[in-house]
């Protein structure tokens, strides 16, 4: 694969805003990012833009045209993409490759929701299947791969609670995230039951949120300066036709092999990881298909204090979807501003001391025991 850079990010914060638009939001972002990079919009070559639920919720089917005529980006190609909360980073991965086949100098990737408006009904997404008829909703599911890994492994409550509270701890020192506050383990495991053993506190936020990047060439790259390398950027989707297995998704394991392979490096030499923490449950998972720890020692991984700020490998020092809100399809880019902030050095109060390489994990949905799309991106300086 061709070399490629981000080469700016901007997002907006990621809360409850009923007083402000989708496009208002995405628009924002997009001007962050070209004015964090130094670049006009008639440099944009191609856009690619990440959104699960404008079309159904707001009416908005081309959501990407009417974010990018605001800021004066038109007369290029615009791919509205949705696959999941994995939708902004596949607008990324598309993004990478449209600039690495030398497609474009410059393209641009954002994601934009919208969602907190009236008559959402997340809980029943999916109710044309016929698991979520029966009561399988996605909180549900994340319950049972909760309680198997508990069965299985020794996990205790105590430890899927410490992941919320590390992780809102992170937040709080994050301006743009949303739900930024102390919690104790006690208060996490006494907030109102969800799917047992998953409390309130340990399920993540809907938020309204834009996030964008820019890609560019080397050649863009060295004219702006203040350059983050992609290293790797991977795509995958399940098989669906592996046995059931509720303490690993398959595919969150293959797409962090193959960015690893594409990079040319391994877990230990990361200094930070953001990874996609819809529940707690989710992120101990995601350790272990990071290859953080072994299989079964997600939950010890986060007690000792080794994927918080200053510990081993912090791990969404951004505070996370638990901390910073879901936005579903800006969620992705905004784990990769927050890598490229983190390894620029400007990520202020909780700056990782020494940030070179990051990975960002995202994963959207699940069929058949599987993840539907996974995205794994290394950035590096």
């Amino acid at each position: 694969m061709a070399a490629t850079a981000v080469v700016g990010v901007g997002m907006t914060r990621f809360a409850k805003q009923e007083e402000r638009s989708l496009v208002g939001l995405g628009a924002e972002a997009v001007r962050a990012a070209l004015a964090d990079a130094g670049i006009r919009p008639g440099e944009v070559e191609i856009a690619f833009v990440g959104n699960v639920f404008a079309g159904r919720l707001l009416g908005d089917m081309t959501v990407g045209q009417d974010v990018l005529w605001e800021v004066g980006v038109h007369r290029v190609p615009v791919v509205n993409v949705e696959n999941a909360c994995a939708s902004g980073s596949t607008a990324f991965f598309l993004a990478r490759n449209a600039v690495a086949s030398g497609q474009a100098e410059v393209a641009l990737a954002v994601g934009v929701e919208k969602l907190c408006v009236p008559d959402v009904g997340l809980l029943t997404q999916g109710d044309h299947e016929l698991e979520t008829q029966l009561g399988f909703v996605v909180p549900a599911s994340f319950a049972l791969r909760a309680r198997r890994h508990m069965t299985e492994f020794g996990t205790t409550v105590e430890q899927l609670a410490q992941v919320s509270v590390k992780n809102r701890r992170h937040a709080a020192l994050n301006p743009l995230a949303g739900f930024g506050r102390d919690v104790t383990v006690a208060e996490v495991l006494a907030s109102p039951m969800i799917a047992d053993p998953l409390t309130r506190l340990q399920c993540c936020p809907n938020a309204d949120g834009a996030a964008a990047a820019l890609v560019g060439s080397p050649a863009v790259a060295r004219r702006l300066g203040r350059a983050v390398d992609v290293d790797a950027a991977v795509l995958c989707s399940g098989s669906y036709e592996n046995p059931q297995d509720l303490v690993r998704w398959e595919t969150d394991y293959r797409a962090c092999r193959l960015a690893f392979d594409e990079a040319g490096i391994g877990p230990g030499d990361l200094d930070l990881a953001e990874c996609h923490d819809a529940f707690t449950i989710s992120e101990l998972l995601h350790y272990e298909a990071m290859g953080l720890c072994e299989p079964g020692e997600g939950g010890r991984l986060v007690a000792g204090g080794h994927t918080a700020l200053g510990g081993r490998i912090p791990v969404n020092v951004s505070g996370g979807l638990l901390g910073r809100g879901h936005p579903l399809g800006a969620t992705a880019l905004a784990q990769l501003c927050e890598l490229v902030t983190q390894l620029r050095g400007e990520a202020g109060a909780r700056q990782v001391e020494g940030a070179r390489v990051g990975l960002a994990q995202c994963m959207g949905g699940e069929k058949a025991a599987d993840a539907r799309s996974c995205t794994a991106v290394i950035l590096s300086v």
